[in-house]
């Protein structure tokens, strides 16, 4: 699973395409990736570089990225040196994983200079370098690493460049079978005594090769029916030959396998048949990085970009349920109004038995039906009929509160739903959609904008909605937030569109262009609905669906919020596997 040297190896022979182009811009999205867009034989090509700690990598992309409003210092100083720069070379040192990338770039007096960005994929360690190679300088790096932090090498601005640490092990494309043999007889050499296992010399002798690949190699050795303990070395050479010389001759063979037993996924240059579970092929290395990494580098960014979002919706949803706890019980307690009335009917009928003073009088309960004695609390300090009206004042201040406390219990009920439904769509969205859903935020007032004077006042744009193509090649729009929700729904569809939306469960609103659809579209569509909601990991999900014109928006209320009605629904349950299957576009 592990990005290994064979796999830059054949990553850097991919990116070949890239030398002589151009690069035009330079973007930062995240700390930790930079984007190269170059263009390079007649087309355009996005270069990612990602110093990710858990994702570290570089490849060919077409992901599309949000970029910050200003940009960081190194991005700036990226721009600086190498946009407008030609791409000379690619390379690979030895087989490590460092990837050098030489830029030819005229510099701000008109002179030609030379700079290297230095991409060093070392898991938590891993780091963007620009470096001067006239002098070893290094410019900067997307990491600063500090004498506290390593005393062997610096990454600073002016600190001298040092290579990581050799590791003194044999270059795997360069080794003939006698070196080899030498290498991996566990009767010979230290090293080699203390690793029993194959799969662990190959590891520990050669550069480039993950545990993965060895294990790989080993299994291949002994297909011809030799034993899993012994070691046959002719057959392991003929194996690990085999691997090397298709890596040498870049007849590479991109692949991601999901083990059947774990469920787990691995990918590699070359199929792993020593993994029992099934097989995907891709057409280029750039395209099994980015069906392998894509999502997960996009999910970890987005949870660290909705964190702080996260944390607001749920003390806001927790305050909003103690104060509807607080209202309920404002309701209970008005249930007793009538008793106050009761009391104060019983004192005017017996105001000429009390006296200013008295503490409590006890007199006949004309509303019982045994007519039993009743004893009413007074206050000493007021008259008769001060009394009296004491009793009635709280009878009319516990019903006029009681309609104010239910109008409350309303909003409040609206106000959890809301947030619900913020919440439903930060688990499903994109780093494009996060944005939409914290401006949508700041215009409700509930967080400030803190960067209210860097953006520039213009015109909204219609928001980009993902858009399904159903077996019957029937356009299925989506809308993964209130923006987009609002857009599609009160202005996009048409009157004779169909919509749908979960019954009762917080979710995407989702609507099928036209009405010359088959009820196998529907239910593509009902399983669309019930995957984008809370509801998605349920079964026999409830979907209610109508046309447009019986959808609308009721005055004043929440984005996103409609009410409809001549609804039916239709019970789904949503499968993950058959949406992926669905092709889908940002329109």
């Amino acid at each position: 699973m592990a990005l290994d040297g064979l796999v830059l190896h054949a990553i850097v022979h991919e990116l070949q395409t890239c030398v002589g182009g151009r690069i035009n811009k330079i973007h930062q999205p995240s700390e930790n990736d930079i984007i190269l867009q170059i263009r390079a034989q007649g087309q355009n090509v996005k270069l990612l570089l990602s110093a990710n700690p858990t994702y570290p990598r570089v490849q060919l992309t077409e992901q599309t990225s949000l970029n910050p409003l200003d940009a960081p210092m190194f991005c700036m100083l990226l721009r600086k040196h190498c946009e407008n720069g030609v791409i000379e070379a690619v390379e690979q040192i030895g087989m490590e994983r460092v990837i050098r990338l030489q830029i030819r770039h005229r510099d701000e007096l008109g002179d030609m200079s030379t700079k290297q960005i230095l991409v060093e994929i070392m898991g938590r360690h891993s780091n963007i370098i620009l470096l001067d190679p006239a002098t070893d300088t290094i410019l900067d790096g997307i990491h600063h690493v500090t004498p506290a932090i390593s005393s062997y090498r610096i990454v600073m601005p002016g600190s001298k460049y040092v290579t990581p640490p050799a590791q003194d092990k044999q270059n795997p494309l360069e080794v003939d079978e006698r070196t080899f043999r030498q290498v991996m007889d566990p009767a010979v050499g230290e090293e080699s005594s203390n690793s029993d296992k194959p799969e662990q010399r190959l590891v520990a002798a050669f550069s480039g090769l993950s545990p993965l690949i060895a294990k790989e190699i080993v299994y291949r050795s002994r297909q011809g029916g030799g034993s899993e303990e012994a070691t046959d070395l002719k057959a392991l050479w003929q194996s690990f030959d085999s691997v090397m010389t298709a890596a040498r001759e870049h007849r590479d063979e991109p692949v991601i396998t999901e083990q059947k037993s774990t469920g787990k996924f691995f990918f590699a240059m070359t199929p792993l048949t020593h993994i029992e579970g099934e097989s995907t092929a891709y057409m280029a290395p750039s395209a099994c990085l980015e069906a392998f990494y894509g999502d997960k580098a996009e999910r970890d960014t987005v949870k660290q970009r909705v964190a702080d979002l996260l944390r607001f919706l749920h003390n806001e949803s927790n305050k909003n349920v103690k104060k509807l706890e607080k209202l309920q019980g404002t309701v209970d307690d008005s249930k007793d109004a009538d008793k106050h009335r009761v009391l104060g009917e019983l004192l005017t009928a017996s105001l000429h038995d009390i006296k200013k003073g008295d503490r409590e009088i006890e007199t006949i309960n004309y509303y019982d039906e045994d007519q039993a004695l009743i004893k009413i609390p007074l206050d000493p300090l007021l008259s008769p009929s001060e009394n009296a009206q004491r009793y009635f004042k709280k009878y009319t201040k516990m019903k006029n509160s009681t309609a104010i406390v239910e109008e409350q219990i309303e909003q409040t009920h609206q106000e959890i739903a809301y947030l619900n439904s913020l919440l439903q769509q930060l688990s499903v969205a994109s780093l494009t959609d996060i944005e939409e859903i914290r401006d949508e935020l700041m215009e409700q007032g509930y967080i400030r904008d803190r960067n209210k004077k860097q953006r520039k006042k213009k015109k909204k744009d219609k928001p980009a909605l993902a858009c399904y193509m159903s077996s019957e090649q029937i356009p299925i729009y989506v809308g993964k937030n209130n923006t987009q929700n609002e857009f599609l729904t009160n202005r996009l569809a048409a009157s004779s569109d169909t919509w749908l939306h979960t019954k009762d469960i917080p979710g995407s609103h989702v609507v099928i262009r036209g009405d010359n659809y088959s009820e196998t579209t529907l239910r593509e569509a009902a399983q669309l609905a019930a995957y984008f909601s809370q509801a998605k990991h349920s079964s026999q999900v409830p979907v209610d669906y109508t046309t447009i014109k019986h959808v609308h928006k009721p005055n004043g209320s929440k984005p996103g919020f409609v009410i409809y009605v001549n609804q039916k629904t239709l019970f789904v349950t949503p499968d993950e596997h058959e949406i992926k299957q669905m092709k889908v576009t940002i329109k």
